[in-house]
């Protein structure tokens, strides 16, 4: 796990060196370790290390195999690595370290850009070819390591994240309307390959982009995720389902205690966490490492869910770790979580992950986590209503746009109300082959496209602000495959994630997995009330926010007269969605 960052020259002029060196360097929580530099040629890249796999400085990056004439730069972790270099030693390579970017180096040379069909992992990688100049970048199929580019002046640059792109200069930071548009409407997710910014953008999930030396350049999607039944699988029983998704879990858990360092997990208390640990302690794990965060309790609404990730904890005999963060912690580390995010991210549970990770980074430098398993086993509450929908677009719409496009005019000024943006990329989205029934359709687009930009980007930018690695053994590309072809009922049934939580009674205890529906609640960012109000009403009245006039002053002041009147249907506040936007361009200096 760790930075990456990059210029390549499309102009034929040499790269920026100090560009890059400034792009690393904002880097370098992501990668505490070290830190290098390479440049030849048309390119230049960076790197910043958190060492988890082979320590020893042979798999310092950015890694030059000069027999193969390649240069590479990759962020994540291939978690069947070994298997991969002994089928490359069969063929004759040859490996100089023993961590996992050398075999993508290698597969690259053995098998082309296609060579990540074979991965299981999370990762975004650049690759540099000596002898024609052509430059690879790939993305993992779940979009969990991020790749963000910014391209002119001749030259492109890419960087693990988007304020290391700024911190090189020469970017349009204009305010990107399609994107500011899904932000307030598309539940704060802003799709590949938008960002909020006009001038950076992001390579999609599942893709390989080239970039020959000609600056002409191509892309290509090597997978999807595959939602709806299928004809081999109607002899299926309840109960083949069950043990097909159990075992194929237990091995996506196990692939990912592949490290040279000690794996813990963030323990919420809740069925797909609890589920985690149980596999581990089931594989033989002992001494693990658990860890639980909790606040205080706002508006009625409970902060912790301490009591469920105890019982875990007490039943496998973890090592656990309670975190509990009062408001007068929280606001001030609002700072830092703001300038940890890549892009403006609205759920309040990013301070909790923030704080967590300052937390658990001080005891491990890998955990597992239990992000995914909602959005590919049907667990919110906006899916039931899509099994019986006659129209697929105005009911997904209905039950997961924070505004509709009538609000939207109240809310943006003028000059941004272009579009109904959201609505249409939802429509293109639904058109698509390969998800028939609108349940289908929901899970897919969730799955695709809420699921990256929002829970998996928000997990990956937290526990990185710590160099802290962060696995999703949900997002194991077998498991979301299985997880797709799953019939809908069994997934939706009795409150959602039927199927997992009949999994689940083979190794979780039951007063887990029958407990209430619970989320990671941050309720001071909900009900926003006392010094928490006061910060939102400073940022929304700074005298930036006043010039930048993203919003009509009337909405906001309607907004700050009544924040708990205005929720959104998923129960978020509309006036900490408006200011946390503002606050991010803010503190990112946009």
């Amino acid at each position: 796990m760790c930075g990456i960052c990059g210029e390549i020259r499309l102009d034929g002029a040499p790269p920026d060196v100090t560009a890059v060196s400034a792009m690393a360097e904002t880097l370098h929580r992501r990668g505490p370790d070290s830190s290098g530099i390479f440049a030849q040629g048309r390119v230049a890249f960076g790197h910043r290390r958190l060492s988890i796999l082979d320590l020893s400085p042979a798999s310092q990056q950015p890694m030059v195999d000069a027999d193969l004439g390649l240069a590479l730069v990759f962020n994540g972790c291939i978690y069947n690595f070994r298997p991969l270099r002994e089928e490359l030693r069969e063929k004759g390579y040859t490996f100089f370290s023993d961590g996992d970017t050398e075999v993508i180096l290698k597969a690259y040379h053995a098998w082309g850009p296609r060579c990540v069909e074979r991965f299981y992992g999370m990762f975004a990688f650049v690759i540099w070819e000596r002898d024609t100049g052509r430059v690879v970048m790939a993305r993992d199929r779940l979009g969990i390591k991020p790749l963000y580019t910014a391209e002119a002046g001749g030259r492109l640059r890419f960087a693990s994240s988007l304020p290391a792109l700024l911190a090189a200069g020469e970017v349009d930071t204009g305010i990107d309307p399609a994107a500011l548009h899904h932000y307030m409407s598309f539940h704060a997710v802003v799709p590949a390959p938008l960002t909020i910014l006009k001038g950076v953008r992001k390579l999609p999930p599942a893709t390989i982009a080239v970039i020959e030396p000609d600056g002409s350049r191509r892309q290509e999607v090597y997978w999807e995720a595959p939602v709806g039944e299928r004809d081999e699988d109607r002899g299926l029983s309840e109960e083949d389902w069950r043990d097909a998704v159990l075992e194929t879990l237990r091995k996506a858990v196990e692939r990912r205690l592949v490290s040279d360092v000690p794996v813990g997990v963030l323990l919420s208390g809740g069925l797909d966490s609890s589920i985690v640990v149980a596999l581990l302690a089931e594989a033989g794990q002992t001494g693990l490492q658990t860890f639980s965060i909790g606040f205080e309790s706002v508006g009625g609404e409970e902060g912790n869910e301490f009591k469920y990730s105890d019982i875990i904890a007490e039943r496998f005999g973890t090592d656990h770790h309670r975190i509990h963060v009062d408001s007068s912690r929280a606001l001030p580390a609002l700072q830092g979580v703001v300038a940890a995010m890549s892009e403006p991210m609205v759920s309040h549970d990013a301070i909790g992950f923030y704080l967590l990770s300052e937390e658990v980074s001080r005891h491990v430098k890998v955990v597992q986590s239990g992000q995914g398993a909602d959005e590919i086993f049907g667990g919110y509450h906006w899916y039931p209503p899509m099994m019986q929908s006659n129209d697929a677009v105005s009911d997904y719409a209905r039950v997961f746009f924070d505004r509709d496009h009538a609000e939207m005019g109240q809310a943006l000024s003028p000059r941004f109300m272009n579009g109904d943006y959201s609505r249409a990329f939802v429509e293109r989205h639904f058109r698509r082959p390969g998800a028939e029934r609108p349940i289908d359709k929901t899970l897919r687009i969730d799955t695709e496209i809420m699921l990256v930009d929002d829970p998996v980007k928000r997990v990956d930018n937290m526990t990185m602000a710590w160099g802290l690695e962060a696995r999703v053994p949900f997002l194991d590309h077998d498991l979301v495959e299985l997880a797709g072809r799953v019939p809908a009922a069994l997934k939706i049934r009795d409150g959602g994630k039927y199927v997992l939580k009949e999994a689940g009674r083979r190794v979780v205890p039951a007063e887990v997995i029958d407990r209430p529906k619970g989320y990671f609640p941050v309720p001071a960012l909900k009900y926003l009330r006392g010094p928490f109000l006061d910060f939102v009403r400073d940022v929304l009245n700074q005298p930036a926010a006043r010039e930048r006039d993203l919003f009509r002053r009337d909405y906001v002041d309607r907004l700050l007269a009544e924040p708990e009147a205005h929720m959104t249907p998923l129960r978020g506040s509309k006036l900490w969605q408006v200011a946390l936007l503002e606050y991010w361009l803010q503190t990112h200096r946009v």
